[in-house]
């Protein structure tokens, strides 16, 4: 980290040297806003290296004092002012008609590109410029809400965090108990599934020999995690997290495991999102842990439900609901009620209730685009793991109970089979899950309005002699 700091220095330099060139300092009577605009323009234009850097510099420090409302107006100047060069852009249309060829083709491609991507390049190389932008980004997912017509400003955003966050620029990296202390901070104030309360409960985390943490950072952000996971070696696969948090736990010799459980994984920049390393970052440590325990043969998740207590609550406020029977809807409005996972009486029924409505959540419930409707889910099953276990009650936090009604999943990534997976999913939007699960949804609905037998859960082993190879598609 050292030498990314001494170019961190390197670059403040330059600026400065450009900045004695320049006078940057805004009128008393300018607009903030259209000021910087025009600084824009004039780093658009500039040849200079250290007077762009001290441009670039003073336009990110700019932005850094604007309010909400300013943010705003910003945006807008970018997305009406930095489009594409039009004159440019009809010409080269004119002669990619004339001539196909290949040079027409490059000019039609140039002249399409927004200008505002060549000035979010040129603003990146400000001293912390990257950071500056990810915080911009940030702004912007919150004001497109408010403002659709920005979603083209944030395709370019995206577009070009796509290749400065590609896998070939980050660094994976273990973190432990040894890790300086504000990388350690971070990791509890980023936790976003499972909150670490203190200092005492971090270590729990990193410290015993059977728990293992680790994060990618790109090198212009070294002190601050990009996404990271923790993870637990067992020696089964874990039907609550209970079993993997609470403080009496027995520490398991991480020689004697078998099982490695991704329980919880966290992004931290909230300006990447829709930047995907998430993937990368399971494989690669999929990959060091075989390497360093080579006894670890399953790898499986814990994994929160994000949608699924959503998802129930609109199918039970439905008049008439495709994805639950009549008699499931009369039995899961139990879960509206508060305090109804204390209770004893009827819990098999509700259980069965509950975990055959998750299995119709996953396998069958879509969205508008088409998708499986958990976010979590998505990532998974893309990633290539399949849907292996749902557990009953398995978070009893506030967050969980809210959220997911208690449940968890588990996903696993078996080795030899992710490729298929990937492709069964990807290609034809098939879930990949146990035959004990595909069970729980009748193949009619209308003719079977009937709740499975209580303990009909399903059971994390019986694919071994069943699966072969996935064979149904939600639809």
């Amino acid at each position: 980290m050292t030498g990314t700091f001494q170019f961190a220095d390197m670059l403040q330099t330059i600026a400065d040297r450009g900045r004695r060139f320049l006078s940057l300092a805004p009128r008393d009577d300018e607009n903030p806003v259209t000021g910087t605009t025009s600084l824009c323009e004039t780093l658009l234009s500039s040849r200079g290296e250290a007077s762009g850097m001290a441009l670039a510099q003073n336009i990110l420090r700019r932005w850094q004092g604007f309010s909400q409302e300013e943010q705003r107006a910003f945006m807008l100047l970018l997305l009406q002012d930095f489009g594409p060069d039009l004159g440019r852009l009809e010409r080269a249309i004119e002669e990619y008609r004339r001539d196909q060829g290949p040079e027409a083709l490059l000019e039609l491609h140039l002249a399409a590109e927004p200008r505002r991507q060549e000035l979010i390049r040129r603003l990146n190389l400000a001293p912390n410029g990257i950071r500056t932008l990810v915080q911009m980004r940030e702004a912007l997912l919150k004001l497109k809400d408010l403002a659709p017509e920005l979603a083209a400003v944030d395709a370019d955003f995206a577009h070009l965090f796509g290749s400065w966050f590609n896998r070939g620029f980050l660094l994976l990296r273990p973190i432990d108990w040894s890790t300086p202390a504000n990388v350690l901070e971070k990791i509890i104030r980023y936790e976003a599934v499972h909150d670490i309360g203190g200092w005492d409960e971090l270590r729990r985390r990193l410290e015993p020999e059977d728990r293992r943490c680790f994060a990618f950072f790109h090198p212009q952000l070294s002190d601050d995690p990009l996404i990271f996971v923790e993870v637990a070696l067992t020696r089964d696969i874990p039907s609550s997290i209970d079993s993997l948090l609470r403080e009496d736990r027995t520490v398991l010799p991480a020689g004697e495991a078998t099982t490695a459980v991704f329980y919880s994984i966290s992004n931290c920049q909230a300006g990447l999102r829709g930047v995907s390393f998430g993937n990368f970052l399971i494989k690669q440590v999929v990959e060091d842990l075989r390497r360093d325990h080579p006894r670890l043969q399953t790898f499986v998740t814990l994994s929160p439900v994000p949608g699924f207590a959503r998802w129930l609550s609109g199918e039970l406020r439905n008049e008439v609901s495709d994805a639950l029977p009549d008699a499931a809807r009369e039995v899961l409005r139990q879960t509206e009620e508060p305090g109804w996972e204390e209770r004893e009486q009827g819990a098999d029924v509700l259980e069965a209730a509950l975990t055959t409505a998750a299995a119709s959540y996953f396998l069958r419930a879509r969205d508008p685009q088409g998708r499986v409707v958990d976010p979590v889910a998505r990532f998974h099953l893309g990633n290539g793991a399949r849907l292996e276990r749902i557990n009953y009650l398995a978070d009893r936090s506030p967050r969980a109970m809210r959220q997911a009604r208690g449940l968890m999943v588990n996903y696993l990534y078996k080795l030899d089979e992710i490729e298929t997976n990937h492709e069964a999913f990807a290609a034809r939007g098939e879930v990949v899950t146990t035959p004990a699960i595909r069970r729980m949804i009748p193949a009619d609905r209308g003719s079977r309005g009937l709740l499975p037998a209580p303990g009909a859960s399903s059971n994390p082993h019986e694919h071994e002699k069943q699966h072969k190879a996935p064979t149904e598609s939600a639809s």
